[in-house]
């Protein structure tokens, strides 16, 4: 018998800016690794962990799709495991769904991976950030999405809300792939401090603690992983 699911973690695949084709099997594959991650090491202390399948791989404008399925997926986790917290971890498009659907009253932390922000003539909300946690996470070699936009959203998101940090992966592109245990064991020490209210590593207490810029480019140190677990 498994332990009492307390806290949960949503994970948010990639996909297109516009597209009505069924969900990419191999874009939700590809959270996988990391949702099984953070339920090996969250799941004494009842953490679970879920990968959305949307209804459509677009983002698809105004609608919005896949933040509107990330939604109904923290409704669907409340209505199964009842009032615990949930964390929505976003990758490309994920991410920027991640970061809309924040606004749920169950989210109370947000990890947005290689975001994918359009600059545009309306910004990106941060409001609905307010009282939640957020991580970003973003390469500096990013040719898919720009680093840059993530930077300024995280400026914005910060007046509004303290509790943000920027983590820049230097010399990494988008799926940061060469730094994919860092990436991983960042995600996983944000994911279980915000769900469990466990103390982050120094790295992220003092990137959330810092004022623009620091907080907001702080360098994921090669070997953080391996520097938790010494």
């Amino acid at each position: 018998m498994g332990a009492t699911v307390r806290a949960v973690v949503l994970a948010l695949p990639g996909g297109d800016a516009l597209s009505t084709r069924r969900r990419s099997p191999v874009a939700a594959a590809l959270m996988w690794p990391l949702a099984r991650q953070l339920v090996r090491q969250g799941y004494a202390d009842g953490v679970a962990a879920h990968v959305v399948h949307y209804r459509f791989r677009g983002w698809n404008g105004g609608h919005a799709h896949p933040a509107e399925d990330a939604e109904w997926a923290v409704g669907e986790a409340v209505r199964r495991y009842g009032d615990v917290p949930v964390c929505l971890v976003g990758m490309d498009m994920g991410a920027r769904a991640a970061l809309h659907a924040a606004g749920h009253p169950a989210v109370g932390s947000v990890v947005a991976l290689s975001p994918w922000l359009p600059g545009g003539p309306e910004p990106e909300p941060v409001k609905q950030l307010i009282g939640r946690r957020v991580l970003i996470v973003h390469g500096t070699q990013d040719d898919s999405t720009d680093p840059d936009l993530s930077y300024r959203f995280a400026e914005r998101a910060k007046k509004v809300n303290r509790q943000v940090c920027r983590f820049e992966v230097h010399s990494d592109g988008h799926s940061l792939h060469q730094h994919r245990s860092e990436v991983f064991a960042l995600t996983a020490d944000f994911v279980l401090g915000s769900l469990l209210d466990r103390p982050y590593a120094r790295p992220v207490a003092d990137a959330l603690a810092a004022p623009p810029p620091l907080g907001l480019r702080m360098p994921l140190a090669t070997g953080f992983g391996r520097a938790l677990r010494a």
